[in-house]
């Protein structure tokens, strides 16, 4: 399927690694320009040299969302190369922790990195797609705002206020030819998780069988109707169609990619 995306230009944030990395590549593959955007200048350039020599379109820009002025130095530097169409947030921190363990100095250092950074960048770049008529702004979310555990507390609290915001800006995008929605991605399967679990398969009793690892894992801590954790490029996939033409009349919404871990309508 041609998702009509030759001629846009993606903002990624937070895509040096793991789902962000698998959004931008997926992009590119479409036909997007895109821009990689990481604290770590040799990955985030690895990511964009990888895209260019396999045909796409791809630079790459470097710096921290969590205060006004490294934003405003991303978006400036992003906007530089041209307007930008697609702005992807996904940046973010995930510090898993017993609720009492967290501070209230950790909620209000998750709330700015996971809320604000998005924050930031909407006000830096929805001005010039209010002039284009025609954009996409995309939150990646969590299944944790919906349905929270008892760790994490200030992680699903941020990624709620995520959804939310999502919502209350489709309504201020109404007849502007700009769209406002999330990707919510249950558990996973990035290089931190995978490590995370191998870790813990011999505490747990799972074997040393990498998919025994993960079938086990599902059931013990994420079980959903799948069996399995989640891929990165499953999330970038519903992403790429979020942000094609051809979602034009998709607005203010959540789009589960959690294999069913959320059981709601």
């Amino acid at each position: 399927m041609d998702l009509k995306l030759k001629g846009k230009r993606a903002l990624v944030t937070g895509s040096s690694s793991g789902i962000g990395e698998a959004i931008v590549c997926l992009l590119a593959k479409e036909g997007a320009s895109v821009i990689v955007h990481g604290r770590n200048e040799k990955r985030s350039a690895a990511i964009a040299e990888s895209i260019r020599k396999n045909g796409g379109s791809a630079e790459y820009v470097i710096g921290d969302l969590s205060t006004d002025e490294g934003a405003d130095r991303v978006a400036a530097a992003a906007l530089a190369g041209g307007q930008i169409d697609i702005l992807v947030n996904n940046t973010g921190v995930y510090n898993p922790q017993p609720w009492m363990n967290a501070t209230v100095q950790n909620w209000n250092d998750t709330y700015n990195s996971n809320v604000l950074s998005y924050v930031r960048m909407i006000h830096n770049l929805l001005p010039q797609m209010k002039v284009l008529g025609w954009g996409r702004i995309i939150q990646i979310g969590s299944s944790a705002a919906i349905q929270p555990m008892n760790i994490q507390p200030d992680y699903s609290a941020s990624t709620a206020a995520r959804h939310n915001l999502t919502v209350s800006l489709a309504r201020e995008l109404k007849g502007t030819g700009i769209t406002s929605n999330t990707v919510s991605p249950g558990a996973m399967l990035v290089e931190t998780t995978k490590n995370m679990l191998l870790g813990m398969a011999e505490k747990y009793g799972w074997g040393r069988d990498w998919a025994e690892i993960e079938k086990m894992a599902v059931a013990q801590f994420t079980s959903n109707d799948i069996g399995r954790l989640g891929r990165p490029e499953e999330v970038a996939s519903a992403v790429a169609y979020l942000a094609s033409p051809l979602a034009d009349y998709i607005s203010g919404t959540v789009v589960r990619v959690d294999g069913g871990l959320v059981q709601s309508i």
